[in-house]
C-alpha cells in the first residue's frame, strides 16, 4: 500500500481508472490528511509530450483572473515594489501580464518554453529571495509535492498557488473533472485537510477561498481579508492598481532592445 506523500501515513486504494485511454491506474487516498495520489506515475513522459495539454482551453482566461486577484493581494498585503517569481510559469503569459501591471515579476519553468516573458527568466544560480512566489495549476502535477514546495520556500516566505480542492471523502471519479483521466497529468489532488497539514508542518498560515486559490505565508492576514480582496478583484480595482503601479510594458521593451544590442555589440539609438 502506498504511503501518503504529504503526511507519511497509510493510504487506501479508492478506485482504478484508465488514463490516456490506455493505462489502468490505481488511485489512493490518505487515511489521515485525505490527500489523493496515483500509483507511481510511469506514464509521465508520454503525458507531457506537450507540457500544456490540449484540453486546457481556459489557460488565457484563467491567467487574466489570476492577474487581477494577485494584483489585489500584492498591492494591499505585500511589498508591492519588491521582486516576485512565477514558479512553473508555463509560456510566461502570467509573468508578462503582471509586469504589464507594474509588478517586478520573473519567470521559471524548466519544462516549458518561455514565449511571453523572454528576458525575465530567473537564474537558478542566484540565491536571491522574493517577496512572494506564485505557482498556478502546478501542485496537482507534482510527483514530489513537499520537495517542490520546499524549493519555493527557499525563495520566499509566501507562496500563492491554485489547485482545486475537496474536503474529506474523495470525490467520485465520474463527478469531479479535475481528475483529468484523459491526459494523465494530475497525479496529486489535495483536500483542505492536506493543505492544513502542510501549513502546520512548515509553520505557515493558510488562507484559501475554499475552492482553488490559496496562500501559504508567514504573514498574519486573516481569511476574511483574503476573501474580501479576491472578491474585490472583480470590481475594476485592478485597473486602478495598474495605473498606480505604472506599467512595465514600454520600459521592458527598451530594456530588451538595449540587452539585445549589448549582446550583438551594437549601440542603442
Amino acid at each position: 500500500m502506498a504511503t501518503c506523500k504529504i503526511c507519511g501515513n497509510a493510504t487506501e486504494k479508492i478506485f482504478r481508472r484508465q488514463i490516456l485511454t490506455k493505462y489502468d491506474v490505481d488511485y489512493f487516498q490518505c487515511l489521515q490528511c485525505k490527500f489523493i495520489q496515483t500509483e507511481e506515475p510511469f506514464w509521465l513522459q508520454e503525458a507531457y509530450q506537450n507540457s500544456i495539454n490540449i484540453e486546457d482551453t481556459g489557460l488565457a482566461d484563467r491567467n487574466i483572473l489570476f492577474v487581477k486577484r494577485t494584483s489585489m493581494l500584492l498591492y494591499f498585503l505585500f511589498a508591492r515594489r519588491g521582486k516576485f517569481l512565477d514558479y512553473g510559469g508555463g509560456y510566461g503569459l502570467f509573468t508578462r501580464l503582471m509586469r504589464d501591471y507594474g509588478f517586478d515579476f520573473f519567470w521559471d519553468d524548466p519544462h516549458t518554453q518561455n514565449l511571453f516573458a523572454r528576458g525575465f527568466e530567473y537564474s537558478r544560480e542566484k540565491t536571491e529571495r522574493f517577496e512572494l512566489v506564485t505557482s498556478f495549476e502546478c501542485f496537482e502535477h507534482f510527483q514530489n509535492p513537499l520537495k517542490e514546495l520546499e524549493n519555493m520556500l527557499a525563495l520566499s516566505d509566501s507562496v500563492l498557488f491554485s489547485t482545486e480542492i475537496f474536503s474529506g471523502t474523495a470525490p467520485l471519479p465520474d463527478q469531479w473533472g479535475y481528475y483529468y483521466f484523459s491526459h494523465g497529468q494530475h497525479i496529486a489532488l489535495y483536500s483542505i485537510e492536506s493543505l492544513e497539514f502542510i501549513a502546520k508542518k512548515y509553520k505557515m498560515n493558510l488562507y484559501t477561498n475554499g475552492k482553488s486559490f490559496h496562500l501559504f505565508t508567514k504573514k498574519n492576514i486573516g481569511n476574511a481579508v483574503y476573501g474580501l480582496l479576491l472578491k474585490a478583484a472583480l470590481l475594476g480595482i485592478p485597473s486602478l492598481i495598474k495605473l498606480a503601479m505604472g506599467s512595465r510594458t514600454k520600459p521592458d521593451s527598451v530594456y530588451s532592445q538595449e540587452r539585445r544590442n549589448a549582446i550583438s555589440g551594437k549601440t542603442s539609438l
